[in-house]
């Protein structure tokens, strides 16, 4: 599938150049990991499974494994817990956190190797782990159902990112390693800008940083995490009126130029090689994939006439309505 910032922004083409013979090559990345897989996994094999994925704090980054097991769900299991999902536990590199893509890579890996159900996988952290969790689902909200990031924090900035996500976050009132403020400025960014998700925060009095034992001890977490599934846009009705009102051209800053039609009796964007229909989630919000976050959001003044929209799609993008 092309690339969907394709068929928003229309730019224009590079003239047509002689390049030099090059091959394709492979990095491969090796990603440690510890794997639980819960009972009764291989006797059903139609069955998809929920899959949590753990990240560590920094003391355990490394190339012992066997460190991964000091905190958190792999603790549980090596002391006997039983958990109805897939449970992996990757180890970071020393000296490095945790990367964003390789977790990606692994996460893919992991679908091919593993039943996963796809719409049910969910990330945790503590510590350098929360920052991790945190980061992922901002650069990642369409691959995980939900988030319970355990003293760390983010990038507030981009909490636009997570609207869609339900998050339970954990944090010790007392922290003197990670500020509570960390893990409060990203709780209030993401409810200011949250649409339906459940956003969660407990903020432990009397815990400082070690606010995960009590975190990974409660079964209500599990539970809740597995009654998450991932964010998929509802198609809604939008009468021909209301659509042929969003009709027109628009331009961002640097003069790019959107145009929207009506065709089949659908919104469509059109570029000299594609139609993307879109579809409404809502009278001022279309979509184009169901099991994304990305969308159109259209603005009104205050006469309800549509004076643009935003392109929210990994980076936030504004278009003005320039010609109907």
């Amino acid at each position: 599938m092309l690339n969907k910032l394709t068929f928003i922004l229309l730019v224009a083409l590079m003239p047509s150049q002689l390049w030099a013979q090059q091959t394709a090559e492979k990095l491969v990345q090796e990603t440690n990991y510890l794997l639980y897989l819960p009972e009764n996994y291989k006797d059903d094999t139609a069955r998809k499974w929920p899959l949590v994925i753990f990240l560590h704090g920094s003391g355990e980054s490394g190339d012992d494994l066997n460190k991964v097991k000091f905190h958190g769900p792999p603790k549980l299991v090596e002391a006997g817990r039983q958990f109805p999902f897939i449970l992996v536990s990757p180890q970071a590199p020393p000296n490095t956190g945790w990367q964003l893509d390789v977790l990606k890579a692994l996460l893919n890996d992991l679908k091919k190797k593993y039943k996963v159900d796809e719409d049910r996988v969910y990330m945790t952290g503590l510590s350098m782990g929360g920052f991790g969790t945190w980061n992922y689902a901002e650069k990642y909200p369409s691959d995980l159902a939900a988030i319970a990031p355990v003293c760390g924090g983010g990038d507030a900035e981009k909490a636009w990112t997570l609207r869609y996500m339900p998050i339970w976050c954990f944090h010790g009132a007392k922290d003197d390693v990670v500020l509570p403020a960390a893990s409060i400025s990203m709780i209030d960014a993401v409810r200011k800008l949250n649409k339906k998700a459940e956003v969660k925060f407990t903020l432990y009095p009397d815990a400082n940083h070690n606010s995960w034992d009590i975190t990974y001890n409660n079964d209500s977490l599990y539970q809740w995490l597995l009654s998450k599934k991932r964010f998929r846009f509802n198609q809604v009705a939008v009468p021909d009126a209301a659509l042929k009102s969003y009709v027109g051209k628009y331009a961002d800053s640097k003069k790019d130029t959107v145009t929207l039609m009506i065709e089949e009796g659908r919104l469509l964007v059109k570029d000299v090689n594609n139609k993307i229909f879109l579809k409404a989630s809502s009278p001022v919000n279309f979509y184009w994939q169901d099991d994304s976050i990305d969308e159109i959001e259209f603005s009104r003044n205050e006469k309800g006439a549509i004076t643009g929209f935003s392109l929210l799609m990994g980076d936030r993008k504004f278009f003005r309505r320039v010609e109907k």
